[in-house]
């Protein structure tokens, strides 16, 4: 089934992200830990792509497992920046012969040991080249607080608009932790004139270590009220994981109240923490 039908065809709709394996040794470990989330039957499942399509094949491999295992829809990220076209025609060669009809279009992250010409340089290329092949439905990525490498949010929105303009189904946001922050970002994205689904990113945070990586791969900020959580909580990882999980349920369950009808949690491979959000939400979704 595509992404853009569950959308449309649910009141609400609550789905996971895991990763691939980084190296072959893992496989196993990584797939139990996917299976647990997939036996939970979300509305769907997207399967990460390393830096440099490292880990392209357990992509499209564990994405397969979802779909012909458990049911599960599943959506393939695909990123383009360090991949020439023939790579690119061929992988969705490959997802098509799978029946995975599904992709998350990505620029993704330029590994820094790499040397040569970019056949791609923005993920509008990629959703253009996706919807030329023909068959797929196509999401993008976008940031509540701006990309990074935006001088401005209002700049990183004229470009969000030439994405989906080149084809973009729907867009799954960047994790937030503060509600209003994506209340903003989606009226400024509805002004500019993009209309597609937008999927409101959540993270629910286990572990305070991870706080300084997290904000530095979203770009974003963080609400004082999460602050004092990670303050008062960090040190016990218990309390931490308990609080995290209440945080980020709290969140979702805003976001629904809101009208919100798609939220996509950035699971971490940790099938209990998507156990315990379904959970939280059982009469809600």
């Amino acid at each position: 089934m595509k992404v853009i039908d569950i959308l449309t065809s649910k009141r609400a709709t609550l789905s996971f992200e895991v990763f691939p394996p980084k190296t072959s040794d893992k496989f196993d470990s990584v797939k139990a830990a996917v299976d647990g989330i997939a036996a939970l039957k979300p509305d769907f499942m997207s399967v990460t792509y390393g830096a440099g399509g490292g880990t392209s094949d357990y992509t499209v491999a564990i994405a397969r497992h979802i779909k012909e295992d458990f049911g599960v829809t599943a959506l393939a990220h695909l990123s383009c920046i360090s991949s020439n076209k023939a790579d690119v025609k061929n992988k969705l060669a490959e997802l098509k012969s799978l029946g995975i009809e599904n992709i998350l279009a990505l620029r993704g992250d330029l590994p820094a040991d790499f040397k040569g010409n970019l056949d791609y340089s923005y993920a509008s290329e990629l959703v253009a080249e996706i919807r030329e092949e023909g068959g797929f439905c196509v999401g993008g990525a976008c940031y509540p607080e701006g990309h990074p490498e935006s001088p401005t949010l209002f700049s990183d929105i004229e470009n969000l608009k030439r994405k989906v303009d080149a084809g973009c189904d729907f867009l799954t946001t960047q994790m937030f932790f503060d509600n209003d922050v994506f209340y903003n970002f989606l009226s400024k994205v509805r002004e500019a004139g993009i209309y597609v689904p937008i999927i409101a990113g959540i993270m629910p945070v286990t572990n305070a270590k991870s706080i300084k990586r997290i904000v530095g791969l979203s770009g974003g900020s963080l609400p004082t009220r999460f602050r004092r959580i990670v303050e008062r909580f960090g040190d016990d990882d218990r309390a931490m994981t308990q609080a995290g999980i209440v945080y980020a349920s709290e969140q979702i369950i805003d976001l629904y109240a809101n009208g919100v009808k798609g939220v996509h949690v950035y699971s971490m491979n940790k099938p209990q923490v998507a156990a315990e959000i379904m959970a939280n939400l059982s009469h809600i979704i």
